[in-house]
């Protein structure tokens, strides 16, 4: 089955819309927030990246761009932190040793999600996408959804639901695409709200799975980007930093391929199955043989036309708020739950090596290499907690709600920040209890005074787990480790984002003063945890 609707009928819509009035430049804000999979920091052209993506390009240009935002290192944590506002260790969403946890945790029952907190002021809440939070969507507070539960098909899924109803599984014929049919879901949200509920504000959490493997796209869309990678990804890098720099997102020196950083699990068949153009450590590009290189380009071309056509889909969106007269009203979100992926993998329907690459038989994962040039500047991947792996985009645009057009934010900001950012700017407020008990405060702080001045908003630490990956920021000093046994490694991000120069040698007095803090967060994360667990 795919979800979509008639061009026809939306233009007769938009005809049909009625007029803005008076009330609604009063009326509570709508909220959007849209979420990618697997999108490197530096993918976005509004970020430094060359693919293009020309509607997300113009929501910075007409709103702001946070530089120093950051996920949990992966797709599921960073989703229940998202919608909760809490750390994901605290609600059992990431993994707290001896506690059923992880990411078949199931959240505290007084970590309700957003909806409902805004349901008391009179929000419909809508969901298309990726879920991967424990429960269902409905049950959650969203009064519709499209669930796809599919992560190994974006041409064909077999797992997928409509208001939480199994749908029949999309036959290869029927011209289904992921992140076209998200997309078409939204927008049918968005026109029966504008038929049914013109009165009432709107939340719609938009999950698109690009750029998350299998790399997969439309045919014509990776042809746009054939030949653009075959210099390498070293070239990639060295092109996005210096249009970084001169955006003036970042200032730190540029970090070093680490060429012995392979993927974060090892999949040696998957390798062989792959063929001999895959590669699992980011050489020097000048070292891979002809078919590797060709391999790897023609990998990141399909990468790059995935978030092309994401960018597409996101402004048919667009349109769609436009043609309801809402779009000036409608605090956008765009963001993505972690860094690009350095894994190697073959799931699904496997990985045929006959078929044209980035077709529904093929199987590509984007690698360390060409990952470690979507993270540019920084160092490592998805699932680390270095700050490729957690350093994500922040685009916030809000015509109605903020002056500022084209500015960049420095103010650090994290994924605890968005439920307190959201009920400033609508006028709701957290759940204070829940049946006849306190409900733990949340960490996050609203970034509301962030729209108007950058610095506005001091956290008293970051903090991350993540797969025995550590890490804490307090002020600009981050410290971080690559495992649950790794030393600590410490750094000024101030001067040094990039995470080049280790000062925990030269400053122990200091790595040890974070050291405890992070094992005092810690320590309060597991207690929460443990409380309520549920009946086994």
């Amino acid at each position: 089955m795919r979800i979509s609707f008639s061009i026809v009928a939306l233009a007769l819509f938009s005809l049909l819309a009625p007029a803005h009035s008076d009330d609604s430049k009063r009326a509570r804000p709508n909220v959007v927030f849209i979420l990618a999979d697997d999108l490197g920091y530096s993918d976005l052209g509004c970020y430094g990246g060359e693919i293009a993506t020309p509607n997300l390009d113009r929501l910075a240009a007409n709103g702001l761009r946070f530089t120093q935002f950051y996920n949990t290192a992966r797709c599921w944590p960073s989703r229940g932190v998202l919608l909760t506002g809490y750390y994901a260790q605290q609600i059992r969403r990431d993994t707290v040793p001896g506690i059923p946890s992880g990411g078949q945790g199931v959240r505290p029952r007084w970590a309700r999600l957003l909806p409902d907190m805004l349901k008391p002021l009179g929000y419909r809440s809508y969901h298309s996408g990726k879920w991967h939070v424990d429960g269902k969507p409905l049950a959650g507070g969203f009064d519709r959804s499209y669930d796809l539960a599919d992560q190994n098909r974006f041409f064909s899924p077999q797992n997928h639901l409509e208001d939480d109803q199994p749908l029949p599984a999309a036959k290869p014929e029927s011209g289904y695409y992921a992140t076209t049919a998200i997309a078409d879901h939204a927008i049918k949200c968005l026109i029966d709200h504008a038929r049914e509920f013109a009165n009432r504000p709107f939340f719609h959490y938009l999950c698109f799975t690009s750029p998350h493997f299998p790399l997969q796209a439309p045919a014509e869309d990776i042809a746009r980007y054939a030949g653009k990678y075959s210099a390498g990804w070293e070239t990639a890098r060295s092109q996005r930093y210096a249009r970084l720099k001169s955006l003036g997102i970042v200032s730190c020196p540029l970090s070093a391929l680490e060429r012995e950083v392979g993927p974060p699990y090892d999949f040696p068949a998957a390798l062989e199955e792959l063929g001999p153009g895959e590669i699992n450590r980011p050489l020097p590009w000048r070292e891979l043989s002809d078919a590797q290189r060709v391999f790897q380009a023609t990998k990141m071309a399909i990468h790059a036309a995935m978030v092309d056509r994401m960018d597409h889909e996101i402004g048919r969106v667009l349109d769609q708020l436009r043609a309801m007269d809402a779009i000036e009203n409608t605090l956008i979100f765009f963001a993505s739950d972690n860094g690009a992926s350095a894994e190697i993998m073959v799931r699904g329907d496997g990985h045929d090596s006959q078929a044209a690459p980035g077709s529904a038989k093929t199987h590509l994962c984007l690698g360390p290499g060409f990952s470690s040039a979507a993270n540019t500047p920084f160092r490592r991947h998805k699932t680390w907690v270095h700050e490729g792996g957690i350093s994500t985009p922040l685009i916030v645009h809000w015509p109605r709600g903020m002056t500022a057009r084209g500015e960049l934010r420095h103010n650090p900001g994290h994924l605890i920040d968005v439920v307190p950012t959201v009920l400033e700017a609508v006028g709701g407020k957290r759940f204070e209890t829940w049946e006849n008990a306190p409900v733990p405060a949340p960490p996050g702080k609203s970034l509301v005074p962030a729209f108007a001045r950058d610095g506005a908003v001091p956290h008293e630490s970051l903090w991350w787990q993540h797969e025995g990956n550590r890490a804490l920021r307090v002020g600009d000093w981050k410290i971080v480790a690559a495992g649950a046994d790794a030393a600590w490694e410490l750094y000024d991000l101030k001067t040094d984002r990039a995470e080049s120069n280790d000062l925990a040698a030269k400053q122990p007095d200091r790595t040890r003063e974070l050291a405890e803090i992070w094992t005092r967060h810690f320590e309060e994360f597991r207690d929460l945890a443990k409380k309520d667990l549920p009946e086994k």
